[in-house]
C-alpha cells in the first residue's frame, strides 16, 4: 500500500485491486470501494480489503498516505458492508 500510495496521492479501482493482488491475494476476493461519486467527481480516499480467514485486511489510501487494518469479517463473510465491491 505503502508503495502505491508513493506512486500516485489519488489511485484508482484499478490500481488498489492490482496493488492487493501483486500482495497475493485472489483478486475475486478482494473487495474495492468506488473510485467516482454518482456525479462523476474522484472520491477523496480509496479502500479495499481481502478476507483471510476470520479477518478482513483493509488497505486506504488518502492524499498520498497509506493506513493498513485488520477487522473481522462479517457475518455475510465479506468485508464491506452493501453492494459496492
Amino acid at each position: 500500500m505503502s508503495s502505491l500510495a508513493a506512486e500516485t496521492a489519488d489511485p484508482d479501482a484499478e490500481a488498489l485491486l492490482a496493488a492487493f493482488e501483486a500482495a497475493g491475494a485472489d483478486p475475486r476476493s478482494v473487495e474495492v470501494s468506488i473510485d467516482t461519486t454518482p456525479t462523476g467527481l474522484q472520491v477523496d480516499a480509496m479502500t479495499a480489503a481481502v478476507p483471510l480467514g476470520d479477518t478482513c485486511v483493509f488497505g486506504h489510501i488518502r492524499d498520498g498516505s497509506s493506513t493498513v487494518t485488520q477487522l473481522p469479517v462479517l457475518a455475510s463473510g465479506r468485508c464491506f458492508v452493501g453492494d459496492q465491491r
